[in-house]
């Protein structure tokens, strides 16, 4: 059986304990996978730097992407994704604290599947954790995997 993984790219370590612990209250048990910035989100999905030899034929069920990132900003990366023929259909999330309208446009200019701000509170922060857990990994049908040629 596949486990449908979380991707969260994320710098800020109290984001990353409190994604972890919001996804622990709602039992949102998937793997999670952390990459903290830019540069280490494309080489895991690239199979590259410290994850070369992953299978990049195995893409996570969901990507939470933060946009203020080191090395490499979000808006960057997704750019990227989106430009590569085996991760353009990979469901990404932009979670970012970012309330540049700015940052809004490009990141639907640039293909992003949802764009949400995280809440402050964190109750209000674990409902949007497992109202996008059901979505993206309970009721959204997946894209059909890529047949390279």
């Amino acid at each position: 059986m596949m486990y449908k993984t979380i991707l969260l790219i994320e710098d800020n370590a109290s984001d990353i304990a409190l994604t972890r612990r919001a996804l622990s209250r709602c039992r949102i048990s998937n793997p999670l996978v952390v990459v903290e910035d830019g540069q280490e989100a494309l080489d895991y999905f690239f199979g590259t730097g410290a994850f070369a030899g992953r299978d990049t034929s195995v893409l996570p069920a969901l990507i939470l992407l933060d946009l203020n990132l080191p090395r490499i900003d979000g808006l960057t990366v997704l750019r990227r994704l989106r430009a590569d023929e085996r991760t353009r259909r990979a469901p990404v999330v932009i979670l970012t604290s970012s309330t540049e309208e700015h940052d809004l446009r490009a990141g639907y200019d640039y293909g992003v599947n949802s764009y949400i701000r995280k809440p402050v509170d964190f109750e209000q922060f674990t409902r949007a954790i497992e109202q996008l857990g059901l979505y993206w990994l309970v009721l959204n049908e997946a894209p059909p995997k890529m047949h390279m040629s």
